[in-house]
């Protein structure tokens, strides 16, 4: 089926370039071989992985399985920006502004969201959304590209299966989010020879966190190897140039210590001791974790996308992940790589169409096989993955943990503070004043809750003692208690 151009076939209107005088162009080659992919398979597919993310994401929530803090920080910026107020976010201190930690102002798009549904929920059904719809970009250009509806839909299945977005998905909502679909369409576009639209594209992503102006700066560098010279070194410049100015002068500006925090994830070891620049180096090529993500980073591409210019996009994330010295950054868990997965799909799509014109005999099957490979390869990865929880009965079981969790939670009045540690607090944020347990200096919270058996190296016997350390300045009696969960209110 030939793809229509303002009502002409492709392949006859592809010509009107040489009947003005001139030869076709590269990006009018491209357009003129796109294949026609209906979005509506795609959109189905997609469908299904949003629903399969946000089913995951509901039950870990509803059952008090949060991993981290994030979530809680996230709902209280998101909350900060509906309500038209700056993003202070309690948890990491008492009138903590958040952009002077991470420089990610693309949360406020969420605000309306949170207009309608103010919950947590919102958000994790958010990136829900945002990875399905990377999802339909992945699938379709595959689509477009390969002349395949096999091979679009395969790799849209492989892609949604991949283990850096269940990763993500498991360790709840964060910013990355957003950047997710805008290297979709901007790996998109560098595929279809769409230049400004790659650029376009690749722009906001300097609103999504601090660290990503340097990705842009890398599309304007595949822009600038692609021929594209003025476009791509301006594209560079801004990237760079961007990257320079949240980190040297917005976030400091932003932070009550005036700097940014996170140099120290390179210049210092965990337990904070001082690292030269030789010892991180050799750190960082020496560490088992890291070579085998990147090992599972082109793996998951039949390690056919490392042909593509397309890979270069993934070395600056890789780069500040190798000099971390936080062990968080360096493997396959968390959500650190999840902005990887469009680019080493859309750069296998690349390498699969550059090698059916290959010499090699081998390299032309191989590519003709790769992209179902990859499928199959991806699905049977899966049953390891966090998706395959969806799949026991015991997840969606309500134990007694979870009826204790509630009602520590309806313990605390709405509009309340509080002060709590990870359990409980994504829970606690969307209507009360929310603390970290130990970060609420200089404050004293109506209320303490507390799971008694988190965070703390030995299990707490005596909350109230625990709560005259916190706050040597206040009096606390327990209000409630349920299980391994207890209510402290000031008297």
């Amino acid at each position: 089926m030939l793809e229509v151009q303002n009502g002409v076939p492709a392949q006859a209107a592809a010509p009107e370039a040489e009947r003005a005088g001139r030869a076709a162009g590269p990006a009018e080659r491209v357009e003129r071989d796109l294949a026609a992919a209906p979005l509506l398979p795609y959109a189905l597919v997609a469908g299904v992985l949003c629903a399969l993310y946000f089913l995951y994401s509901w039950v870990q929530y509803a059952h008090f399985r949060t991993p981290s803090w994030d979530l809680g920080i996230f709902n209280q910026s998101v909350r900060a920006y509906a309500e038209f107020r700056a993003p202070i976010v309690d948890i990491k201190g008492p009138g903590f502004l958040i952009l002077g930690d991470h420089f990610s102002p693309v949360t406020a798009f969420l605000a309306p969201l949170y207009w309608i549904w103010s919950s947590p929920l919102a958000l994790l059904f958010a990136q829900a959304a945002l990875f399905a719809a990377s999802a339909v970009v992945v699938g379709r250009t595959a689509h477009q590209v390969l002349g395949s509806r096999a091979a679009g839909l395969g790799l849209t299945v492989a892609y949604g299966l991949s283990w850096g977005l269940q990763e993500a998905v498991k360790s709840d909502f964060h910013e990355i989010a957003f950047a997710v679909p805008l290297l979709a369409l901007t790996c998109r576009a560098l595929l279809l020879g769409r230049w400004t639209a790659a650029a376009a594209w690749s722009v906001p992503l300097v609103l999504v966190k601090e660290d990503m102006g340097l990705t842009v700066a890398m599309v304007g560098a595949v822009l600038f190897l692609k021929g594209q010279k003025r476009l791509g070194a301006a594209l560079a410049a801004f990237g760079a140039a961007f990257f320079a100015l949240t980190v040297l002068v917005l976030i400091p500006a932003a932070s009550r210590v005036g700097q940014y925090d996170y140099w120290a994830k390179i210049e210092k070891t965990g337990e904070g001791a001082d690292v030269s620049f030789a010892q991180v180096l050799l750190t960082s090529l020496g560490s088992d974790v890291k070579w085998e993500m990147v090992f599972f980073l082109v793996g998951i591409t039949g390690f056919l996308a490392l042909r593509s210019p397309l890979m270069l996009l993934v070395l600056p994330t890789l780069g500040w992940r190798f000099l971390s010295q936080d062990p968080n950054h360096w493997g396959m868990i968390w959500h650190y790589s999840a902005i990887l997965m469009p680019i080493v799909f859309l750069a296998l799509v690349d390498a699969v169409r550059a090698v059916r014109t290959s010499p090699r005999a081998w390299l032309v099957a191989y590519g003709r096989v790769v992209v179902p490979v990859v499928t199959a390869a991806a699905i049977v990865l899966a049953l390891d993955l966090p998706l395959r929880e969806l799949l026991r009965s015991e997840t969606y079981r309500t134990d007694a943990r979870t009826l204790e969790a509630r009602r520590a939670v309806d313990a605390v009045p709405t509009g309340a503070s509080v002060e709590t540690n990870v359990p409980l607090m994504a829970h606690l944020t969307a209507d009360r004043k929310v603390y970290w347990v130990g970060g609420a200096k200089g404050v004293s919270p109506d209320y303490l809750a507390l799971d008694l058996s988190s965070g703390w190296s030995q299990p707490v016997t005596d909350p109230v003692q625990l709560a005259s350390q916190l706050h040597p300045e206040a009096r606390y009696e327990v209000s409630a208690q349920a299980g391994q969960f207890v209510v402290l209110k000031r008297s």
